[in-house]
């Protein structure tokens, strides 16, 4: 798997924001890269039902951002690992090396 610096968000569902108008994800997001037929984590955009939204890029739907977040209720971990993030937002150390 290789990391997108530039992804788009797939998502299992997505409504209408009143204020503009504009179609943003709802349900759980995923990593998509423009062109591609799969989310970063490997599902196929099309068996799991996914819809694309080459509008949103991936930073916009974190629940910190606040940008397009508004009805996500899952980030997938495997693809925000792929796009970079660590859960714990602890960076990976080792503690005790084998010699």
């Amino acid at each position: 798997m290789t990391r997108a610096r530039r992804a788009a968000v797939a998502a299992s569902g997505s409504w209408i924001d009143p204020d503009d108008g504009v179609r943003t994800p709802a349900g759980e997001v995923h990593a998509w890269s423009p062109g591609a037929n799969q989310t970063l984590c490997g599902l196929a955009l099309s068996r799991s039902g996914l819809l694309r939204f080459p509008h949103v890029a991936w930073p916009d739907v974190q629940p910190h951002s606040g940008g397009s977040a508004d009805r996500v209720r899952r980030v997938c971990p495997r693809c925000a690992a792929a796009m970079g993030r660590r859960g714990g937002g602890r960076p990976w150390t080792r503690t005790d090396p084998r010699p």
